[in-house]
């Protein structure tokens, strides 16, 4: 399966979109399930998850036909890239299964996912200058308040402060990624978004390397094979896989497009949840989850909007 985004039809890359975004989605089921049968941690899991990713994102940069870019990247553009989303990688994916760990896999997803495009336009108005417009403050405003709903609705311990607040700095995590790659790609010059993907998962390695020797690297379990697996599938269909198929199908397909496709992540994690791993869902939680992903749609109905009469204007100026 070629993965070039330039020869890929808008079909493909909307399946591409749509397989990558459930397969994130049971990558914090498939860590619930790791902390039940192990002792194993959220900075080891990482760990493994950005080791195994970087091996075989390393196997695909190997095996795919070579091509060079248009306009090479100088080397510390490169470097702010690979390093930075290295970091705001390690922070997102620890985050993340830390707030797994500790709230559970509905509501730790649903936040990150739904915080994470509600951060991304706040800072890109704010460090950018790129304007929200009514529907999009409006949209902004809806995300607040679907988190408040979760937090203070919760019964019965189903939903844990520290654990959303871990998952709004796994959001952060994802925004700065978000923010820099649109910074990095105002002038029009792009790095390889494969490679690129590779080494920040090499940055990742290297950095959670030591927490998690700290935490514990080798996992203690009466269920060595299925921990295995388990971390095998991690490291290979939610990681390497899902990355491929988004960067190819996001270089095609409209960013409104791709917020909304990617609610599939939250949306198939809080279906796992509940029929697979047992997590009960509260009218509480309910109602601010349907919040947040009404504030990331309205968020991506805002860009599409905008993006169509910034092309009108451009039409009639012609």
């Amino acid at each position: 399966m070629s993965l070039s985004a330039s020869a890929l039809p808008v079909g493909r890359s909307l399946l591409y979109l749509a397989v990558a975004g459930i397969a994130w989605g049971t990558a914090g089921a498939a860590a619930s399930l790791v902390f039940r049968v192990s002792d194993l941690g959220p900075l080891a899991l990482s760990f493994w998850r950005c080791a195994g990713g970087l091996l075989l994102l390393a196997g695909a940069l190997v095996l795919r036909p070579r091509r060079a870019l248009r306009q090479p990247e100088p080397r510390r553009r490169r470097l702010l890239r690979v390093v930075g989303t290295g970091v705001g990688l390690t922070l997102f994916q620890s985050s993340y299964f830390a707030a797994v760990e500790v709230t559970g896999l509905a509501v730790g997803t649903v936040v990150t996912l739904g915080a994470g495009p509600v951060l991304i336009a706040v800072g890109a108005r704010l460090l950018l200058g790129e304007r929200l417009g009514r529907r999009g403050l409006a949209a902004v405003a809806g995300a607040p308040a679907g988190l408040a709903v979760l937090v203070l609705g919760g019964e019965g311990g189903d939903v844990v402060p520290a654990g959303v607040l871990l998952a709004l700095l796994s959001a952060s995590g994802y925004a700065a990624i978000t923010l820099l790659t649109r910074w990095l790609g105002r002038d029009g010059g792009g790095g390889d978004a494969l490679a690129t993907s590779a080494w920040a998962f090499g940055v990742g390695a290297v950095g959670l390397l030591p927490m998690a020797l700290a935490e514990g690297l080798v996992p203690h379990t009466a269920e060595t094979a299925r921990v295995l697996w388990l971390l095998l599938y991690v490291a290979a269909v939610p990681t390497a896989l899902a990355y491929a198929l988004y960067f190819a199908g996001a270089a095609v397909v409209r960013s409104a497009t791709v917020s909304v496709i990617m609610l599939l992540e939250p949306v198939s994690a809080a279906v796992i949840a509940v029929t697979l791993l047992g997590e009960r869902l509260t009218a509480a939680t309910v109602v601010g989850t349907l919040l947040l992903l009404a504030a990331v749609a309205g968020l991506a109905l805002a860009e599409t909007r905008e993006a169509a009469a910034a092309r009108r204007g451009e039409a009639v100026a012609v």
